[in-house]
């Protein structure tokens, strides 16, 4: 997603409002496994690691991209892709993993972006992780065609609960970023509106992700990643209600995607290519 020079300003005046002054010492600091060589991926703004076929990570690019989901391995090689049939990319902005239909495995994609705010109608797809180590797929995605409370919001950040299976959003252009929810068992209605739950201390985020067993959380906007802990019987809204912690980030020229490794013990970011710097797949291990 492209943004306004004039946001700029705003990241650098909340990139820390309220975070934890000491970096959290749970993760080490960022090391590029890869430049990504696949000129196709030029406009990444979401990423996911896979939890049927582990070491394989899912990208998309945004506005006006194919409606593909590109499989890359741990190094950063492109290995395969799934076309989601019969479905545009206005400007996809997210992809989550988390339990769907009959509790399999699900990737869904968020058409959720919205630079101008003029869009009263965003679209979650989602479609079973590929299995046997099928890396090259067509599928149809089912959808849920959502709406805001209060109207068009802008976003680029989508969470699926793997415990619970509620879709999250978290938008990103206003002063005090906002998540809503939608309940797993709406998605099948085809059409709903989203609950706006809590507002969060910073603006601009860009991803976000749960890890596979629910109990961290992250968030990163163009300067900082958020971290927060979630203790048993909380929920996603119960937990990210705390301050969060700052994690350490390698800055990039666009970041726009995060997502944490099936073990939950490392975490990955991807930038769009900006600047002629080509994309580096970053990594964050657990100390």
């Amino acid at each position: 997603m492209k943004t306004p020079v004039g946001i700029i300003t705003l990241f650098f005046s909340f990139s820390c409002v309220n975070a934890q002054e000491n970096i959290a010492t749970g993760f080490g600091e960022g090391v590029a496994v890869a430049t990504l060589t696949d000129t196709r991926l030029d406009e990444i703004s979401g990423l996911a690691c896979s939890r049927v076929n582990p070491g394989i990570i899912y990208v998309h690019n945004d506005s006006g991209g194919e409606a593909v989901v590109y499989l890359l391995d741990s190094l950063g090689n492109t290995i395969g892709e799934m076309e989601l049939a019969d479905t545009p990319n206005r400007d996809w902005e997210d992809i989550a993993i988390g339990p769907g239909a009959n509790g399999e495995s699900y990737i869904y994609v968020g058409e959720i972006g919205d630079n101008n705010g003029v869009h009263q109608e965003v679209v979650i797809y989602r479609v079973p992780e590929p299995e046997n180590g099928n890396t090259t797929s067509q599928a149809i995605p089912e959808k849920i065609i959502l709406t805001y409370p209060g109207g068009a919001r802008d976003a680029e950040s989508l969470m699926v609960d793997p415990i619970t299976g509620d879709i999250f959003i978290l938008s990103k252009r206003d002063s005090l970023n906002t998540l809503y929810r939608l309940p797993a068992d709406r998605f099948e209605d085809g059409e709903a509106e989203l609950e706006e739950l809590i507002k969060l201390p910073f603006t601009s985020a860009t991803a976000a992700d749960i890890s596979a067993d629910g109990s961290q959380i992250l968030v990163k906007n163009y300067l900082s990643i958020y971290y927060w802990e979630r203790n048993v019987g909380e929920t996603i809204a119960q937990a990210m209600g705390r301050v969060p912690i700052e994690l350490p980030y390698s800055p990039e020229p666009q970041g726009e995607a995060i997502g944490f490794r099936t073990d939950g013990k490392a975490y990955y970011t991807l930038s769009e290519k900006r600047f002629d710097l080509v994309p580096v797949l970053y990594k964050y291990t657990a100390n």
